[in-house]
């Protein structure tokens, strides 16, 4: 009897760890399909014409957003959510490397390159010391300056995992980069007529300060297919130099974690030294994928069919993992932390512009 009750004791459980496991699977399902269906949604928003101008990334953020504020999100679904932030977001930056030809960098000139160096370095320093001053979170300050020096919100997300940054700071500040790049997009098309820049030179000057790669395709591609091109190879320029930047702040914030253990350590003798202290460098390994990936675009190795598609690909992943962050926050939060960077992220913008309109007519490239 004893044994007959034990036997039917261990089928329940079985049957229950099988149901968990099936409820966990479905919800692991649903989360990505969500996502999913978020980036197929931002796609075809950005399609339209006064829509397009956010891009596909932006508005899958917002789309999440909306979409948790509206009808909430389950939580079953939690653990698909995370896998589009976190995984999906990782796979989607290496495949994003297919974009850069190195070549074309080089052909452009090292005038091109000294602007891109210029600017980014220039708008790092800015926005972060500006965001310091505004008692800004030293990380949002960090990835709002990326975001806006190098490309946006995929800049964000690269940056992110280097300065441990959370979901929440993730996402505000690639939503705050993201409006600002199209508040500007819209203002440098109704200015061009008064820049005084030639097809050319508008194409360089927007290349150079405009945000996201989309921003930079809305603002040039009305003008004229020489200043699209020439806006194109600029900004990837810029986002070419994403490695070293991501590389340097992993080094940045490896010594710093470093430094602090040290204080700790010498507050609390009881403390080890060795447990508080990273001893590995925080290899970014989804930017050596970027960097793999941008070496085969240059080598010619895939098929520009292939390219082209895995490229789609790269963005319908960053577009999932975009739309797994704003599933993530909510707007009261995002009201809280979202003010600030928006500020420092302004300011900085403005600066960005009349510093590159500056180089363009010093450099002779007008």
């Amino acid at each position: 009897m004893h044994i007959h009750l034990f036997q039917q004791l261990s089928k329940l459980e079985q049957a229950s760890k099988h149901r968990r496991k099936t409820a966990g699977f479905r919800g692991f399902a649903e989360g990505l399909l969500l996502t999913l269906a978020l980036a197929a949604g931002a796609k075809y928003l950005a399609m339209l014409p006064l829509l397009g101008v956010m891009g596909q990334l932006v508005l899958a953020i917002l789309l999440g957003i909306i979409l948790r504020a509206a009808a909430g999100v389950p939580e079953r679904a939690a653990p698909g959510i995370q896998f589009s932030a976190k995984k999906l977001l990782r796979a989607g930056i290496i495949l994003l490397g297919l974009r850069l030809n190195i070549t074309d960098i080089i052909q452009a000139g090292p005038k091109v390159l000294a602007i891109a160096v210029i600017h980014i370095v220039f708008t790092l320093i800015t926005v972060y010391l500006l965001g310091r001053a505004m008692n800004i979170d030293r990380r949002l300050g960090i990835l709002t300056a990326c975001g806006t020096a190098i490309c946006g919100a995929a800049a964000v997300a690269a940056v992110a995992p280097q300065i441990k940054a959370d979901d929440n700071e993730i996402a505000v500040s690639a939503a705050t980069v993201a409006v600002l790049g199209t508040i500007f997009t819209l203002a440098y098309i109704a200015a061009y007529p008064l820049l005084g820049l030639s097809e050319a030179g508008y194409g360089l000057f927007a290349g150079a300060t405009l945000h996201e790669v989309a921003h930079v395709l809305a603002a040039s591609a009305p003008i004229g297919q020489q200043a699209a091109d020439l806006a194109v190879i600029v900004k990837l320029t810029r986002v070419a130099l994403l490695a070293p930047v991501a590389l340097g702040l992993g080094v940045w914030e490896n010594r710093r974690l470093r430094k602090q253990s040290a204080a700790e350590h010498r507050k609390d003798s009881q403390n080890s030294y060795a447990e508080n202290t990273p001893r590995s460098f925080p290899v970014p390994w989804f930017i050596g994928g970027f960097l793999v990936m941008s070496g085969v675009n240059t080598l010619g190795f895939l098929p520009d069919k292939l390219t082209a598609d895995l490229l789609v690909l790269a963005y319908l992943l960053l577009a999932m993992a975009m739309a797994g962050l704003g599933l993530g926050i909510d707007l009261t939060t995002f009201w809280r932390l979202g003010r600030k960077p928006f500020a420092a992220g302004l300011a900085g913008s403005i600066m960005l512009s009349l510093l590159g309109y500056v180089l363009i007519h010093v450099m002779g490239l007008k």
